[in-house]
């Protein structure tokens, strides 16, 4: 007991300072969040959830205070190289099926096939891949996916007590309280992200410890509870490739069209987004502990899937601004304005080698830009597609 609370204090505090550290070489080696248009933010912040929990669970094996036990031991190395893979994504820009293989890979080394059969244990590997993935998806907003995280990091644990899976109980508490100490550097406005490094980790110890814990259990309830304690980042994934789907946009390139980005756009703080997002993942994860624990019928999952149906169909008309095109509620300040060949600035208007010099009206709604002036003997106008890049 006192152990793992001296474990889960070092923990916290050691990702939240590594973090802050990891910071600086992620702005000097350009490695930013590509899909946050708006704030650029440094990545990074994965590696340090990544090195402190293998090494806060590494020293409590090598100790002998806390050892994990032969699965937890395969999880983590596993976990070890879908990190590696993920940093490989943050430093080259790595397809979505590279990142599902490379992990699906992983996943069919961890998944106890003995107690699931063959068929059911490829269905695991699918579906842990895929929650890995999904966990990446969910690291488009500040605090989202590492709160999510610790929700379900302290559910799964809830789960392998019960079934007296010390170690690997063990390991996602650690895991969860370098999540909380990430938090801390990612709360809005984020100094430093999570990155396809630590968020493909996270989703993937998680999704895999719960498979472990569900082995041997009915195939059909355990696909129940499996759902709870995705379902926010199930839900986001479905909204993205349905909306995209529908505008006939290819379902691989990013934008804001996720969980997050739509609830802003009804009105949200960033806060409250993430707030709200991470209730719901209470909820659902509370609704699989409960299952997992036979104190709630198999029919609880059912309430999960509508409450996720209902936010999907719910958010699916909300419409999202398209990522680099001037809006009316994008603003656009002095020294930014228009740079090119004809010399044109914010409010200076136009000067060039002519001498040229006028007034300048930009039209925030159609993304262009007009500037006319007027001498004795003619008048210029310049015409061309504004396009802002915030940050």
């Amino acid at each position: 007991m006192l152990y793992g609370i001296a474990a889960a204090v070092a923990a916290l505090l050691l990702t939240s300072v590594l973090a802050a550290l990891l910071r600086v070489p992620a702005v000097r080696l350009g490695l930013h969040d590509r899909r946050r248009r708006r704030r650029p933010v440094p990545l990074l912040g994965g590696v340090a959830v990544v090195v402190v929990t293998l090494g806060v669970a590494g020293v409590g094996k090598w100790t002998g205070v806390a050892p994990l036990g032969t699965r937890a031991d395969g999880l983590l190395i596993a976990g070890a190289g879908v990190a590696a893979v993920g940093l490989l994504a943050d430093v080259w820009r790595l397809r979505v099926r590279v990142l599902f293989g490379g992990t699906a890979v992983a996943a069919a080394c961890v998944v106890p096939y003995e107690e699931t059969g063959p068929l059911v244990g490829l269905l695991a590997v699918a579906w842990i891949a895929a929650v890995a993935v999904a966990f990446r998806a969910l690291d488009h907003a500040d605090a989202l996916a590492g709160t999510v995280g610790v929700v379900t990091a302290f559910g799964v644990g809830a789960c392998a007590t019960a079934e007296m899976m010390d170690g690997l109980a063990a390991l996602l508490s650690v895991l969860a309280a370098a999540l909380t100490g990430f938090l801390m550097q990612n709360r809005h406005p984020a100094k430093i992200a999570l990155g396809a490094c630590g968020s493909l980790f996270t989703g993937f110890l998680l999704a895999a410890a719960a498979v472990l814990t569900r082995a041997g259990h009915e195939p059909l309830a355990s696909a129940g509870v499996l759902f709870a304690f995705s379902a926010v980042a199930s839900a986001d994934v479905v909204l993205v490739l349905v909306a995209r789907r529908l505008a006939g946009r290819p379902v691989a390139r990013g934008g804001p069209d996720h969980l997050a980005h739509r609830l802003q756009r009804l009105g949200l703080s960033p806060q409250g987004a993430a707030l709200l997002l991470g209730v719901s993942a209470f909820g659902a994860v509370l609704t699989g502990v409960l299952m997992h624990a036979g104190w709630a019928g198999e029919s609880a999952v059912l309430w999960v899937a509508g409450g996720a149906l209902v936010v999907v169909c719910g958010l699916l008309p909300v419409r999202t601004a398209r990522a680099g095109v001037a809006t009316g509620v994008t603003g656009v300040t002095g020294t930014t304005g228009v740079t090119g060949t004809t010399g044109i600035t914010g409010t200076t208007g136009i000067a060039g080698t002519t001498g040229i010099t006028g007034t300048t009206g930009i039209t925030g709604t159609t993304g262009r830009v007009k500037a006319t002036t007027a001498t004795s003997t003619a008048s210029v106008q310049v015409t061309g597609q504004l396009r802002v890049r915030n940050g």
